[in-house]
C-alpha cells in the first residue's frame, strides 16, 4: 500500500510541476518511475522500462512526421488559403469557416496543436481585418481544433484508443470523435450565437480577399499521399502509424518535400511527455497504485453522477497541464477499478466524460490552442482583455462539461 500512495503521489507530483514548471513531464515521469521501481520497488530497470509504449511511439511519429512533411512544403497552408478565400471576406461567414477548416485539418490528421498552430495566425489575423471580435475568432478556431483531436488519425486519437483497447474497449474509434466534435460544436455555436456572430453577417461582404497561388506538384503530390494514407487505414485496415512512415518515405523518394526540416519540425516534446508519461502508468499498475487512484475518485462519485464528476476534475486538471500528454493516460487506465467500487457502470460513458472533459476547457490562454490563439493579438490592451476572457471561458468549461457529461454519458 505505501508504494501505491507513492507511485499516486508521483504522478500528482508529475502533473503538478508540468503546471508551474517548464520542465517535460515525461522526464520527471521517467525519474520518478525508475526511483519506485527500481530502488523502492525492487524492480529492475527492464522492468521498468517494459513500460514505454513502443507501438505508440511509432504510430505517433510516423503520423507526424507525414504531417510535418506536409507542413514544410506548404501543403496545409495552401489548402487554409483556398479555403478561406471562399469565404469571400463575408464577415459572419469566416468564423464558421474557421472553426469548419480547423475541424477537417484536425481530423485528417495533423491533430489540434498542430492545426491550431497552422491557423490560429491566420484567424486572428482575419478577425483583425474583418473587425471580427478577437474573443470570438479564438472560440470559434480553437474549438474547431480541439473538436477533431479524437480521429483515429490524429495523435491524440491515436494515444485514446491505444488506451481504450488496453482497457478492452473496441470499435469506439469514430464514436469517439463524434462525442468530442458534437461538445466542442455545440460550446462554440453557441459563443457564436451568444457574443454576437450572427450579427457580423448585416456587414455584407468585402472584395478585398487576395488571390491565390495554385497547388504546386509537389504539394498535389503530399495530398495524393495523405488520401491515399487515410483510405489504406480505413478500407485496407492497415496499420495507421506503419502505413505513415511507408507514406513518408515515398514524399521523402520523389523529393516532394525536406525531410530533414519536417523531421526537426516534428513535436519530439510532445511525444517524450506522452510516452515518459506512459512508463510512470505502468509503475503505478504494478504497485496497485491505479486501484488507488480509482477509490480516491469513487468517494466522491456514485453511479448517478460518476460522469460528470471525472468530466470536471479532468477538466480542471487539463486547465493546466497537457491533455493528451499528462491527464488522458493517467485518468482513463483507472477506470475499470473505478468501476468496480462502484458496482458497474458503462466504461464508456465515463471515458467519454474524461475525453471531452479534457478537451473543452483547452481554449484556456494557459493551453498551447488558447496561446496561440492570444499570440496572434498585436494590441497589447486587447491582448490582456482577451487573457481574462479565454481564462474565464476556459474555466466555465469545467462547469459546462460537467452538466454536458451528466445529460448525454450515462
Amino acid at each position: 500500500m505505501n508504494l501505491a500512495w507513492l507511485s499516486v503521489g508521483a504522478l500528482f507530483a508529475a502533473i503538478i510541476l508540468s503546471c508551474f514548471t517548464q520542465i517535460n513531464p515525461g522526464v520527471i515521469s521517467i525519474v520518478f518511475a525508475w526511483i519506485i521501481g527500481v530502488y523502492l520497488g525492487g524492480m529492475t530497470v527492464k522492468q521498468v522500462a517494459a513500460g514505454f509504449p513502443v507501438e505508440l511511439f511509432l504510430t505517433l511519429a510516423g503520423v507526424t512526421l507525414l504531417f510535418a512533411q506536409a507542413q514544410v512544403n506548404g501543403t496545409l497552408s495552401r489548402i487554409a488559403e483556398h479555403l478561406i478565400r471562399l469565404c469571400r471576406g463575408n464577415a459572419g461567414i469566416l468564423p464558421v469557416m474557421f472553426f469548419l477548416l480547423a475541424a477537417s485539418l484536425a481530423t485528417i490528421g495533423p491533430g489540434n496543436i498542430a492545426t491550431a498552430a497552422l491557423l490560429a495566425p491566420a484567424a486572428m489575423a482575419a478577425a483583425r481585418r474583418s473587425n471580427i471580435p478577437a474573443f470570438l475568432m479564438a472560440i470559434m478556431v480553437g474549438n474547431g481544433a480541439n473538436s477533431g483531436s479524437l480521429s483515429p488519425f490524429a495523435p491524440t486519437g491515436i494515444i485514446v484508443n491505444g488506451l481504450f483497447d488496453r482497457m478492452g474497449l473496441h470499435g469506439y474509434e469514430w464514436h469517439n470523435w463524434w462525442n468530442n466534435f458534437a461538445a466542442h460544436a455545440f460550446v462554440a455555436f453557441a459563443g457564436y450565437v451568444l457574443f454576437g456572430g450572427w450579427k457580423l453577417f448585416r456587414r455584407g461582404t468585402r472584395s478585398d480577399h487576395h488571390a491565390t497561388e495554385p497547388f504546386t506538384r509537389n504539394q498535389w503530390i503530399t495530398i495524393g499521399v495523405i488520401t491515399a494514407l487515410v483510405l489504406s487505414v480505413v478500407i485496407g485496415r492497415a496499420n495507421i502509424g506503419m502505413a505513415a512512415f511507408a507514406c513518408a518515405l515515398l514524399l521523402a523518394a520523389c523529393k516532394a518535400t525536406d525531410e530533414g526540416e519536417a523531421i526537426r519540425k516534428m513535436p519530439w516534446n510532445t511525444l517524450l511527455m506522452v510516452c515518459g508519461v506512459t512508463v510512470l502508468i505502468g509503475i503505478l499498475e504494478k504497485t496497485q497504485g491505479i486501484q488507488l487512484f480509482a477509490s480516491l475518485i469513487a468517494r466522491v462519485s456514485t453511479p448517478a453522477n460518476v460522469t460528470a464528476v471525472v468530466a470536471f476534475i479532468t477538466g480542471l486538471v487539463s486547465v493546466y497541464s497537457s491533455t493528451s500528454g499528462v491527464v488522458l493516460p493517467a485518468f482513463l487506465p483507472a477506470i475499470p477499478p473505478l468501476l468496480e467500487r462502484l458496482g458497474g457502470g458503462d466504461a464508456f460513458a465515463i471515458a467519454s466524460a474524461m475525453n471531452v472533459g479534457g478537451h473543452l476547457v483547452d481554449v484556456s490562454p494557459l493551453s498551447t490552442i488558447g496561446a496561440l490563439c492570444l499570440a496572434g493579438v498585436l494590441d497589447p490592451a486587447e491582448s490582456r482583455t482577451l487573457f481574462y476572457k479565454l481564462m474565464a471561458w476556459g474555466l466555465s468549461m469545467c462547469l459546462i462539461v460537467a452538466v454536458f457529461s451528466y445529460i448525454f454519458f450515462r
